[in-house]
């Protein structure tokens, strides 16, 4: 037997598109009555979904794919209960959250969810030792590490809530908490461990890899605190969240010399559909990371994080514009799944999608700052949202599971 890799990637796929189809309910009811529909819920059930229904779920099937390709099915088969019971509590989460908000039900499905992740990082560091060490495993162990960093923010919100004691500060500066951890900790770790593992079995030398990880990992902690500059702090805590800044930049750059030096491998070994992923989701963390850098002024902090639209537009450039197009170009260029030629046009309608919806979030938030609204803003919104769900939904049925001859070997093709 093997791991049915392709069956739950699938699954985490539908799950994409069911967070679309929440995020569009939520800008259609800002523009129209639905009133069996209770805006913030859906906010709540949206984002903890997108967290633990897409991105974790499809982290986490990955992640035991890697052991499985270097061990066996007998060291893999214990990892099914554990995808299994994440995705329940996902969708505990989405129709509960959709139902009551915050409240016993939706609050327990976080933390059952919170301990799946336990149980998971504690199973899976053991199977690594099984395997001869390499950087990807610094970074797996250390997105899980993040991961269980990030739900003691998580613990603090879902306490703030239930026993209704959250002020302003305290409730924002836990949001940003476990928001920061997800992404820049857990996600982010996760996809550079699964990008590196792949450039050093290329070839690339672990050294030149190894100064990327340090960057990225030195910085992580301090960088939380480019959230939360509001708060007030000592000269010396600011100095080393602006060095933080700096390191994940030159990290980033590290890793764009890496790439362009290995350009003509990359070329010759991707579809064009894979590359063109994989650079969007490039561009978008570089964007990303020099929104971070900019953010150390703390006059712009404030200014970015007093407008809805601006914060809204910063999370989905990462979800989206960063780790969706990151995971769909990573499963394409690796052949674990195979897209049809029609799977093209779901790529760039999606792509377009996420396009419009950061440059009308982006007009939206500076039209608010001067104080001259712009019409139709909502309609467009809602409008690009329906753009990226067409585009999904030509990429999910427009793919199928590669044959045995089609796939890669994932043994790396070099010895060291």
């Amino acid at each position: 037997m093997t791991f049915p890799l392709y069956k739950w990637l699938r699954i985490a796929l539908i799950n994409l598109v069911i967070v679309a189809i929440f995020g569009i309910t939520m800008r259609y009811k800002i523009l129209y009555s639905l009133p069996l529909v209770n805006q913030k819920h859906l906010l709540h059930a949206h984002s903890h979904f997108a967290f633990y229904g897409w991105i974790s779920q499809v982290m986490l099937t990955l992640f035991v794919s890697y052991i499985h390709r270097r061990t066996n099915y007998e060291t893999v088969k214990k990892y099914t209960p554990v995808l299994i019971a994440n995705l329940i509590c996902a969708y505990g989460m989405l129709i509960s959250f959709s139902i009551q908000g915050y409240g016993i039900f939706s609050i327990s499905f976080s933390i059952l969810s919170i301990f799946v992740i336990y149980y998971f990082t504690i199973i899976y560091w053991r199977d690594l030792k099984k395997i001869k060490p390499v950087l990807t495993h610094k970074y797996l162990k250390l997105a899980l590490i993040f991961n269980i960093i990030s739900s003691v923010g998580a613990f603090a919100l879902a306490w703030l809530m239930a026993t209704n004691t959250a002020n302003q500060r305290a409730y924002l500066a836990s949001i940003y908490y476990f928001l920061h951890f997800q992404y820049n900790g857990w996600f982010f770790f996760a996809a550079m461990g699964l990008f590196s593992n792949k450039l050093y079995e290329e070839g690339v030398d672990e050294y030149k890899l190894k100064r990327v990880f340090w960057a990225f990992a030195l910085s992580c902690i301090p960088a939380y605190f480019l959230s939360v500059l509001w708060l007030p702090m000592p000269t010396w805590v600011y100095i080393i969240v602006v060095i933080s800044a700096v390191l994940q930049v030159y990290g980033w750059g590290v890793m764009l010399v890496i790439i362009k030096s290995q350009l003509s491998l990359l070329r010759s070994k991707l579809s064009p559909l894979a590359r063109w992923m994989l650079t969007f989701a490039g561009f978008a963390l570089t964007i990303k990371l020099l929104l971070q850098l900019g953010s150390v002024i703390p006059s712009l902090s404030t200014l970015s994080y007093s407008f809805r639209p601006i914060i809204i537009g910063y999370l989905h450039l990462v979800l989206l514009g960063v780790f969706t197009l990151f995971i769909l170009g990573y499963m394409f260029a690796y052949r674990i799944v195979i897209p049809k030629k029609k799977a093209w046009w779901g790529v760039i309608i999606f792509t377009i999608g996420v396009i419009l919806n950061e440059l009308i979030l982006l007009l939206q938030g500076v039209t608010y700052m001067g104080y001259f609204p712009l019409p139709y803003m909502n309609e467009s919104l809602l409008g690009a949202s329906l753009i990226m769900l067409t585009g999904l939904l030509f990429i999910v049925i427009m793919m199928r599971e590669p044959l045995e001859s089609e796939k890669i070997p994932w043994q790396p093709k070099i010895k060291r």
